[in-house]
């Protein structure tokens, strides 16, 4: 039963998909702030899905340290849903994303749309002062919150990944706080694979991690911060 449930959600989840991003198209044209509304109700429709189809509920802890202003938002990655969902709780974010995605029709557009970071991985010193210098522009034109996977690929539940040097150039050049976010995601939705498992998926924006700190004591505190909280999210 539950491969079938897990299919049915595939299937519909693209259905959803295509035909949201379809309908969005007229957003292109329209202010950034339009988008990033349509792009919660996607996040908040995935959700019900979930929920209605595979028996998984997405709950969000933490509230109190969501940020509201300028701020980089450090998720464990486990899974597809840990970009989604973010959509559906941060005020304003943009992402950081391989420039390759930019031609993939329409996600690669609503991306730029949002002001999304374009990284060239083969790059290396070159391509990270270009992200530095696009996301202090960014952080010029409001409040808004940087999204970055400090791992930088998916990985195992239970498994500390490699944290990548990224985040800590980012952390030091933009001078904002970082908030590590912990999840369980990887349980019931694998990063590879069809099956969908039961049960709660869990987001839980941990205390954030304030500006300022050398970057060997900054990267200490992140993976201790976010493999802990995780850690802890497996036994649900």
């Amino acid at each position: 039963m539950i491969h079938l449930r897990s299919i049915v959600f595939v299937f519909l989840f693209y259905v959803w998909s295509v035909a949201f991003a379809l309908a969005m198209i007229p957003f292109l044209v329209l202010p950034g702030a339009w988008l990033t509304r349509a792009l919660r109700l996607w996040s908040w429709g995935i959700n019900f899905l979930l929920l209605v189809i595979c028996g998984i509920r997405v709950e969000i802890r933490g509230r109190e340290h969501v940020p509201t202003g300028d701020a980089i938002v450090a998720p464990k990655h486990q899974c597809m849903l840990d970009v989604f969902a973010q959509f559906g709780v941060l005020p304003d974010p943009f992402f950081v994303m391989k420039k390759e995605l930019i031609w993939v029709p329409l996600f690669g557009w609503y991306g730029v749309k949002m002001g999304a970071l374009l990284v060239d991985r083969d790059g290396h010193a070159k391509a990270l002062k270009k992200m530095v210098r696009e996301a202090l522009e960014r952080f010029g034109k409001g409040d808004r919150q940087l999204l970055i996977f400090p791992e930088g690929t998916r990985g195992t539940p239970g498994v500390a990944g490699d944290y990548k040097p990224g985040i800590a150039a980012l952390y030091r050049e933009l001078n904002v706080p970082v908030h590590p976010v912990a999840t369980n995601s990887g349980v019931h939705w694998p990063a590879h694979g069809l099956l969908r498992k039961p049960g709660v998926i869990v987001f839980e924006y941990l205390e954030p991690i304030p500006a300022g700190l050398k970057r060997g004591e900054f990267m200490r505190i992140l993976e201790e911060r976010i493999e802990t909280a995780s850690t802890k999210l497996l036994s649900l």
